[in-house]
C-alpha cells in the first residue's frame, strides 16, 4: 500500500513502494522499519523481526502486515496485551496511521509516501496570486492541477504569502466554484466554541446555547471549508475533523445523530505540521489525511523578481494603475526584507497611494518600510514590529539553518550520522535540509 502526494515540494527520502513501522519507547523515537507484504513480528525476543527493549513486551508480542484498507495486527497471546486507542485487540485490521500500544511501547504504522513532481504552471497567475517567478509557478501548477479534484488540499506557509488566496483560487477553479466557501480559524476560540463553531450544537448542549447553531462543516455543504491554522485545532477534536474527512459525517455538540454533509476540504497553518506529527502535538493519520495534495507557499524574500509585477498589481488595485514601477523605489522595495511578505507589500503600496497627491510619479509614492533590524545574530527582539508567533518562527528558522549546516559540517556531509548525532529522523534533517536550500551536496 502507498500514498500518493502532490507537491511543489519533492521529498524522496522515504523508500518508494513501502509501508512503514516506527516504534517509540515512552515517547522517544527508537527506530523505523519498511513493513514487508509478510509483515513483521515484534516482541522482547532477539529473534523477532523488530526487536523491542521494554519489560512489559511479551517475548513474541504482537505481529503486524500491510492489508487492504490498512494493517492487520494480531496479539500473539502476549501477557499484557495490545491496545489501539486504549482497547484491547486481539486480531483487527486498523486505518493508515493507526497507533498501537504494547507495554511502554508505542507503535505507529505508516504508508510509504510516493511523491508526484509536478511541473511549473506557464500561467503568470493564479486567482489573486500574481508572479511570474519560478517558485510561484510552481504553486501554480499544484494548485491547478488540485482544483479539478477533490483531494484535500495543505497550504503551508509563513503569515502573509497568500495561502487564503490560494484557498480561495482552488474553490474558484473547482467544480465547486458556485457552491460555499467557507472560512474557519481553528485557533481562534476555547476548544468548546471551536467545537461548536466547526460542527454545529443544539438547544441546550451547554450554556449559552439558547438555539440550534448551524456549524462551518454544514454550511460549506456542495462547496469548499477552508481550515485555516489547522496547526493550532485542538488534540482533542482531531479525532472528529478526521472523520469528517473519511467519511463526511459529523455529530453537533449536544447531538444525538450523525449529519452526513458533502465538502472538499483546504487546510493552511503556519506551523511546521511534519514535526508537529513528529512530536505527537498533532494527529499522524490526520496530517497525511490532509497532505495529498501539500503546497508550501514561498515567502517573498524567495520570490524578489516577483515584486515589481505585483507593486503594479497594488497599483491597479488602488487607483495608479498608469505608473510603472521603476527605479530607485523599485530597487528600495527589491531590498526590503518583506517579514509580511505579500500582505506587507500590498499594506506599503495602498499606504502611499492613499498618501501620494494626485498624479504623483511612481518616484514620488511615500513608500513607509519598517526596518526589519534583524541579522543572523539577532536576539530575536529585532522582529518585535511581528507578532509573536510570526517573531518566534523567524528566530526558529535561523536557529535551524545555523544548526543544520554546523551538523552536515561536523560529520562530513553523513546524513544518517547526522541524524543520529541529532537525535531526529533521517527524514525530519532532509526536511530541515531541504527548507533552507542545504541538501546539495550532501548523501
Amino acid at each position: 500500500m502507498g500514498v500518493t502526494r502532490v507537491t511543489n515540494r519533492v521529498d524522496r527520502s522515504v523508500p518508494r513502494g513501502r509501508s512503514r513501522l516506527r516504534v517509540r519507547r515512552e515517547g522517544v523515537l527508537t527506530g523505523e522499519w519498511p513493513l514487508p507484504a509478510v509483515g513483521v513480528t515484534i516482541g522482547a525476543d532477539g529473534a523477532c523481526d523488530v526487536t523491542v527493549d521494554d519489560s512489559a513486551v511479551s517475548r513474541r508480542h504482537v505481529s503486524v502486515s500491510p492489508a487492504p484498507g490498512g494493517f492487520a495486527v494480531k496479539d500473539l497471546g502476549s501477557t499484557n496485551g495490545t491496545f489501539l486507542d486504549g482497547v484491547a485487540v486481539k486480531d483487527v485490521v486498523v486505518p493508515l496511521g493507526s497507533t498501537i500500544q504494547i507495554g511502554k511501547t508505542t507503535l505507529e504504522l505508516l504508508a510509504a509516501e510516493e511523491v508526484e513532481d509536478v511541473p511549473p504552471s506557464d500561467a503568470t497567475s493564479f486567482g489573486a496570486l500574481a508572479g511570474g517567478s519560478l517558485v510561484i509557478r510552481r504553486v501554480y501548477g499544484v494548485l491547478e492541477r488540485a482544483s479539478v479534484s477533490d483531494l484535500p488540499v495543505l497550504l503551508l506557509g509563513e503569515s502573509g504569502t497568500g495561502k487564503e488566496l490560494a484557498a480561495r483560487a482552488v474553490h474558484d477553479h473547482s467544480p465547486r466554484a458556485k457552491k460555499p466557501f467557507v472560512v474557519f480559524d481553528c485557533g481562534a476560540a476555547s476548544d468548546t466554541l471551536v467545537e461548536s463553531e466547526l460542527f454545529g450544537h443544539k438547544k441546550g448542549a451547554f450554556t449559552g446555547a439558547h438555539a440550534d447553531h448551524v456549524g462551518a462543516f454544514a454550511r460549506a455543504h456542495g462547496g469548499t471549508l477552508f481550515l485555516d491554522e489547522i496547526g493550532d485545532l485542538p488534540r482533542a477534536l482531531q479525532p472528529k475533523l478526521l472523520r469528517m474527512l473519511e467519511r463526511g459525517e459529523a455529530t453537533p455538540l449536544g447531538g444525538t445523530r450523525t449529519e452526513r454533509h458533502d465538502v472538499r476540504f483546504v487546510a493552511a497553518t503556519h506551523k511546521d505540521l511534519f514535526e508537529a506529527a513528529a512530536d505527537g502535538s498533532f494527529r499522524e493519520d490526520l496530517y497525511y489525511r490532509l497532505s495529498v495534495v501539500e503546497v508550501h507557499m514561498p515567502p517573498l524574500r524567495k520570490r524578489r523578481e516577483d515584486i515589481a509585477a505585483l507593486v503594479a498589481h497594488f497599483l491597479e488595485a488602488n487607483g495608479r494603475g498608469a505608473l510603472v514601477p521603476t527605479g530607485p523605489s523599485l530597487d528600495r522595495l527589491r531590498a526590503h526584507g518583506w517579514p509580511g511578505n505579500v500582505r506587507e507589500l500590498r499594506n506599503v503600496v495602498a499606504r502611499a497611494c492613499a498618501l501620494a497627491a494626485a498624479g504623483a510619479s511612481f518616484a514620488e509614492l511615500p513608500f513607509v518600510l519598517r526596518p526589519s533590524r534583524r541579522t543572523e545574530e539577532d536576539d530575536g527582539l529585532g522582529a518585535l514590529d511581528l507578532p509573536y508567533h510570526d517573531a518566534k518562527e523567524k528566530l526558529l528558522e535561523r536557529f535551524e539553518r545555523a544548526y543544520v549546516t554546523e551538523l552536515t559540517r561536523r560529520v562530513g556531509g553523513n546524513l544518517s550520522e547526522a541524524a543520529r548525532v541529532a537525535g531526529i529522523e533521517r527524514k525530519y534533517l532532509y526536511k530541515l535540509l531541504e527548507k533552507h536550500g542545504l541538501r546539495e551536496g550532501s548523501d
